[in-house]
């Protein structure tokens, strides 16, 4: 009797090609729920295009902008679905190591675990 694996390359590559779907949809769902929040608070604002002002300094770390997505500012959800897009592909090399690691592919495994501390390296330090 031949055993067939349970997971195959196959099966990998269309989680995590569904993985990867989904957290762009989702990341552009709550962008753009953001977006209508933002707009019907201040949306009839004046724009001043003389001076750059950037984000507030509450919206450029990850607690800041989950507190504002929590409290319902426009921008805080904004900034939380970017945050789910730069996060999806760093789920996708974290499932890629399940996925090696369950194929008993330990080269890979190895190289993917690599390239995963990597971006967290280069995402928080």
């Amino acid at each position: 009797m031949v055993r067939t694996p349970a997971w195959s390359d196959r099966s990998i590559e269309n989680v995590v090609g569904n993985l990867l779907r989904a957290g762009v949809l989702l990341s552009a769902l709550v962008v753009c729920c953001g977006a209508v929040i933002f707009l019907v608070r201040h949306g009839r604002s004046p724009a001043n295009y003389r001076v750059f002002q950037g984000e507030p300094a509450e919206l450029r770390n990850v607690s800041g902008i989950i507190h504002g997505a929590l409290d319902m500012h426009g921008s805080g959800i904004i900034q939380l679905g970017l945050l789910l897009l730069i996060a999806t592909p760093v789920a996708r090399v974290a499932f890629s190591i399940f996925g090696f690691a369950a194929e008993r592919d330990w080269l890979y495994t190895g190289f993917t675990c690599l390239v995963l501390g990597i971006l967290i390296f280069s995402l928080f330090g």
